[in-house]
């Protein structure tokens, strides 16, 4: 049996995806290589056999902090040499961020194919160092692999589970009745800001729809409002879909595209360029160029401009009438492809 090595890491974003692939390649032994940040709980969880090494991260905007990096990219790239020397994987698949780093490197050196995918449309740091040594660079986004000699679009990983959800069970399990559902998320540790304003438009939107509020770990406040539910973590996000008639979220690429996917209507409010390298608002310019989405940005927003936004979704025909036609869908059948040829 062929050995597939995953990596990636550093934050869910970079795992879940590679985690969708995982639960479809059984015809393959499939193993994963990252630190001991979430991506070893994931994988724990999920049953997946772990390699641990030590990845180098880069700081950005903190030139001292970054001095050492190439002593420490050495030792992570010998180490990870050691791990594939020991598990003479077939095949390497990328998923971004600094921890596919070392592994592609020493991939290389062994002979080793690889290939890696980019979720934004704007390629972050690391693949940008790797694409040379990849034998493919599958792209979310068509004119994200028009930047590379070796890229090409392929889509989206998903989990199957997001799909053909019962609803009716779905709302069942998320205590929430037969009116419409606004699902409201910031991302895996939630964002304050959101958190604040859509609290405090609530007790006004629960008059008429449901609000199931993703907030985060530890930031669940008492309320007493009826039809506004707050859970900290979704360990079943196909359910919270399930339930959902319209979205307030975050507009990093896998959640993006999973809600345009599910024709979900939704309002994005991307994470700013101050706390980030851009990509949320990359991406969100995109979907809503196709007209895929509605948009507002942190310096707009506030109780009104939300509540407004959020009221003007629902009766957004030109909105729905986009995603239907829309072909973004899951990634994964094109993707599963490119990895069984690199592996003839």
């Amino acid at each position: 049996m062929k050995k597939i090595l995953f990596c990636g890491g550093g934050s869910a974003g970079h795992v879940i995806p590679n985690i969708a692939l995982i639960e479809e390649l059984k015809e393959f032994h499939c193993c994963y290589m990252g630190t001991d940040g979430i991506e070893e709980k994931i994988c724990k969880d999920n049953g997946i056999e772990f390699f641990k090494f030590d990845a180098v991260k880069f700081v950005r905007g903190k030139f001292l902090c970054n001095l050492a990096i190439p002593f420490k990219l050495f030792k992570s790239i010998k180490q990870a040499k050691k791990i594939m020397n020991e598990i003479r994987p077939d095949l390497i698949f990328c998923k971004g961020g600094y921890v596919c780093i070392p592994p592609t490197f020493a991939g290389k050196k062994l002979n080793i194919p690889v290939l890696t995918h980019e979720s934004d449309i704007d390629a972050g740091l690391a693949n940008k160092i790797i694409a040379s040594k990849c034998r493919k660079v599958l792209t979310a986004f068509p004119q994200t692999a028009t930047k590379f000699k070796n890229g090409k679009f392929v889509g989206t990983p998903m989990r199957k589970s997001l799909f053909n959800r019962n609803r009716a069970e779905a709302k069942k399990l998320l205590q929430l009745d037969d009116r419409p559902t606004l699902i409201v998320f910031g991302g895996g540790s939630g964002s304050k800001i959101i958190n604040d304003n859509i609290r405090a438009v609530a007790f006004d939107l629960c008059k008429k729809i449901n609000i199931l509020h993703l907030c985060g770990k530890g930031n669940k406040l008492n309320t007493n409002i009826y039809g506004y539910r707050q859970i900290e973590f979704a360990d079943d996000m196909g359910a919270v879909y399930a339930c959902a008639d319209y979205a307030v979220a975050r507009c990093g690429s896998n959640s993006a595209n999973e809600l345009i996917a599910l024709k979900i209507p939704t309002l994005f409010i991307p994470l700013e360029n101050s706390a980030s390298r851009g990509d949320q608002v990359k991406n969100a310019e995109y979907f809503l160029s196709e007209g895929l989405c509605r948009v507002l940005r942190e310096k707009d927003l506030n109780d009104d401009s939300l509540k407004k936004e959020i009221t003007e979704i629902f009766n957004d025909d030109k909105l729905k009438t986009a995603l239907d036609k829309s072909k973004i869908e899951c990634g994964n059948n094109a993707i599963l492809n490119e990895i069984r040829l690199a592996l003839r």
